[in-house]
């Protein structure tokens, strides 16, 4: 079950150590490679799970706006205070509200698309003490920074572009 649930594996030093070059053009393709994989699939098809128990196709696209929303905004707050504390989430609970559920995919794909067009401008206008900068996550008991950040948010994306795979293509 836990390839089904990692099947890229986890965010570990491998990815800790791409290039601050790579981890953003991960970020910038994400949306387009989410739209191409979901394009055209019927609702019956955004109902289907990538794994027994786990989020159907659909919870996961909403649940990557949901995220990546947090996480641009996590990043706002880093560039913008002294390692503030930002607020964790519930993401399975959001996952099961009327919004996640839904397969009308369109607002999400817009959603991703114009988030991480800024995001991505937002990453390209670092400066070297920017990528240094801090946010407190209270779950985890420690600071993260924009390099941490972008490498834990290229990773995301490609776990659930996996997810996807494999809710869509069995």
């Amino acid at each position: 079950m836990e390839h089904l649930k990692y099947p890229i594996g986890y965010c570990n030093e491998s990815w800790q150590s791409k290039s601050k070059e790579t981890l953003i053009r991960c970020i910038q393709d994400f949306p387009g490679r989410v739209e191409a994989i979901v394009n055209q699939r019927s609702h019956a098809d955004l109902r289907k799970t990538y794994r027994p128990g786990g989020w159907t196709a659909a919870q996961v696209v909403h649940h990557c706006a949901d995220s990546h929303m947090q996480a641009y905004a996590r990043m706002k707050l880093a560039m913008t205070e002294d390692n503030p504390t930002i607020k964790a989430y519930y993401e399975d609970r959001w996952a099961q509200l009327p919004d996640a559920n839904d397969t009308e995919l369109k607002p999400s794909l817009q959603l991703l698309a114009g988030l991480h067009s800024r995001w991505v401008r937002l990453f390209n206008s670092l400066g070297e003490t920017d990528w240094g900068k801090t946010f407190f996550h209270p779950e985890s008991n420690r600071s993260y920074d924009m390099k941490s950040m972008a490498a834990q948010y290229a990773w995301h994306g490609e776990h659930h572009l996996a997810h996807l795979h494999l809710a869509l293509n069995h």
